[in-house]
Order: structure tokens, then C-alpha cells, then sequence
């Protein structure tokens, strides 16, 4: 695959995003504040998935082993 046909999938793949919020249809300034609040939004979520999830697995396994009677810990 070359670089013209990535550069033209993700352009692609840009329109559709574009079509399918409506930003097609909004000014540029408008779709500035759009996708920042949106890439803002995405950021969040994945720092959160990135810190909490890990603790809530560790939890779970704990829990769970505790339950089926395997007694070892995870090392902290």
C-alpha cells in the first residue's frame, strides 16, 4: 500500500467523520470548537480507562481468587 492511497483512505475516512457528525454543515469555527470539545471528550475517557481500569482488575482478580479459594496476591 502506498503513502496516496493511505493519504486518500484517511481523507476518506475524514469525509465520512465529517458526514456523520453534521460538521460538514457547520463554519469553520464551529467545526474548530466541535472537534476540540469532541477530541477533549476522547481524551478524558481514555486517561480515566488508563488509570482506573488496571485498579479495578486487580480488585476483580482478588475478589474472584479469594472466592475460588487461590490465596496468592498479586505483587503491588
Amino acid at each position: 500500500m502506498d503513502f496516496k492511497s493511505v493519504k486518500e483512505y484517511l481523507a476518506w475516512l475524514y469525509y465520512q467523520y465529517q458526514i456523520i457528525s453534521c460538521c460538514a454543515v457547520l463554519e469553520p469555527w464551529e467545526q474548530s470548537m466541535f472537534n476540540t470539545i469532541l477530541l477533549t471528550i476522547v481524551a478524558m475517557v481514555v486517561y480515566t480507562a488508563y488509570v482506573f481500569i488496571p485498579i479495578h482488575i486487580r480488585l476483580a482478580w482478588e475478589f474472584f481468587s479469594k472466592i475460588c479459594g487461590y490465596h496468592s496476591s498479586i505483587s503491588n
